[in-house]
């Protein structure tokens, strides 16, 4: 069997603030970008990687969500702990001196983890944890 990830999807609440932060900050390509109903959904990936992206997209759209998950998932998103990702660089200390100088929230500097990787976290503008881990 040859199964691969295809996209993972991250909540956005500010479409412009995501793509400054996805695009200008970590140079991911914007592969996609639908609006429908007065939402937005846009789709970035790492150059050179076409088959792989994250859909940045409006984190309540899903039919089925009550009012009350809507307030939840607003809530989660504004504490940071909704979603998350881990991502790699061959040079965490170069991506995290670029993120350190925007003001992307910095959650952890770079650090030797005790389960030996090199990584650092920051959130996105919707609040997601984006943990960037050396590339060996």
């Amino acid at each position: 069997m040859n199964i691969t990830i295809h996209a993972s999807f991250l909540p956005h609440n500010d479409p412009e603030a995501s793509l400054a932060f996805y695009r200008d900050l970590l140079g991911f390509e914007v592969r996609n970008d639908v609006g429908y109903g007065g939402m937005r959904w846009i789709t970035v990936g790492p150059a050179g990687q076409p088959g792989t992206s994250i859909v940045l997209a409006p984190p309540a759209a899903y039919p089925g969500i009550t009012d009350d998950e809507r307030r939840t998932i607003a809530e989660m998103m504004a504490k940071g702990t909704y979603a998350a990702i881990l991502l790699a660089t061959p040079d965490l200390e170069d991506t995290f001196a670029r993120l350190q100088s925007s003001d992307t929230e910095i959650v952890q500097d770079p650090t030797d983890q005790p389960y030996g990787v090199r990584d650092c976290a920051v959130r996105d503008p919707a609040g997601s944890l984006i943990r960037i881990q050396q590339l060996s």
